[in-house]
């Protein structure tokens, strides 16, 4: 399993961010989390097929409409347990 860590800047907070991000997740069978950080960024965290989490990355360059996404970084991780599902903290 694949696995990475998403770190969004810009204005994705109170803008629908998290939710869209997991709407985006769920459609590509991803699981993980997205959760707002201290600095008014927002982590999201996906478990799943790399073409899938390329995909996902695609769309968080952009997020949602009332998103402004300035910065994206992407770290691959070590898959760990995968959740479940798919979390917005």
């Amino acid at each position: 399993m694949n696995a990475a860590r998403f770190i969004v800047r810009g204005k994705v907070q109170g803008v629908f961010f998290r939710a869209s991000a997991r709407e985006q997740a769920v459609k590509l069978k991803l699981t993980g989390h997205a959760r707002n950080l201290i600095d008014g960024s927002v982590e999201v965290v996906v478990y799943g097929d790399a073409a899938a989490i390329d995909q996902l990355e695609v769309w968080l360059h952009d997020g949602p409409e009332t998103a402004d996404v300035q910065e994206l970084f992407r770290e691959d991780i070590g898959a760990h347990d995968a959740p479940s599902g798919f979390l917005t903290k």
